[in-house]
């Protein structure tokens, strides 16, 4: 099985997933064993604490809100991304310092809206555009970026993209993500390193024009794009 058929594959899953989420993680969860986890940026146990922020932090809201807030938690580099939907302003404050309450968070990304819970077949497009999204960050990265540094989270049409990426990569990513059917906006969450590490591929394979799109009936005009600050990525030793 290749490498883009076990990925198309994955975000298929992801789409028929019951929680629905919107939220396509490229990285750890479900990959370990295949080769992934290695190529990660990230520590194998900042990976692991990953997966636990996301859990204490969905587990701390959930139990005090249940279905009167939809909010999804993406973390990386323990960088905790909140989207989704709460009913006030008091509630997203609230639900914004159970996320920096749990353990280990480094920061909270609160981009969560004050608004009714997305509907089921809302929350079915964004797990399908972030489907679409995996897909061509696959089969166009041409040597530009890793599309395994790269998590997509999508919420009504806003894609959030977050990894351990260098500007170039991170803005090759982003264009791809932009052009891409149903996507409204793109709003990169990344922390960025200085350059790529030296057991990576050669910079020399980084500076490639970006391929005509493998699937043209994905393609759009590019969708804006926007960017949050987060701080100077460190290493997490577990």
């Amino acid at each position: 099985m290749t490498m883009k058929r076990f990925c198309t594959g994955l975000a298929l899953a992801c789409v028929l997933a019951p929680a629905l989420q919107g939220c396509f993680p490229l990285v750890a969860t479900g990959m370990v064993g295949t080769g992934f986890v290695i190529a990660d940026r990230r520590t194998s146990g900042a990976q692991l604490e990953d997966e636990g922020i996301e859990l204490r932090a969905s587990h701390a809201i959930g139990d005090k809100y249940g279905d009167k807030v939809h909010v999804n938690t993406t973390s990386f580099n323990r960088n905790l991304l909140l989207t989704g939907e709460v009913p006030d302003q008091a509630t997203r404050a609230d639900v914004d310092a159970l996320a920096r309450a749990t353990t280990n968070v480094r920061s909270v990304i609160n981009e969560t809206a004050i608004a009714g819970n997305s509907s089921f077949s809302q929350r079915t497009t964004d797990s399908y555009v972030s489907t679409k999204v995996h897909a061509r960050l696959v089969s166009e990265a041409d040597g530009r970026y890793s599309p395994v540094h790269i998590s997509v989270t999508t919420e009504d049409g806003i894609v959030y993209l977050m990894g351990l990426v260098t500007r170039a990569e991170g803005d090759a990513a982003a264009s791809v993500a932009s052009t891409t059917s149903g996507v409204r906006k793109v709003v990169k969450v990344f922390e960025y390193i200085a350059k790529a590490p030296e057991s990576e591929k050669p910079a020399s394979q980084q500076d490639k024009s970006p391929p005509a799109p493998s699937k043209p009936e994905d393609v759009q005009p590019a969708a804006p794009q926007s960017e949050e600050t987060l701080p100077p990525a460190q290493p997490v030793h577990m």
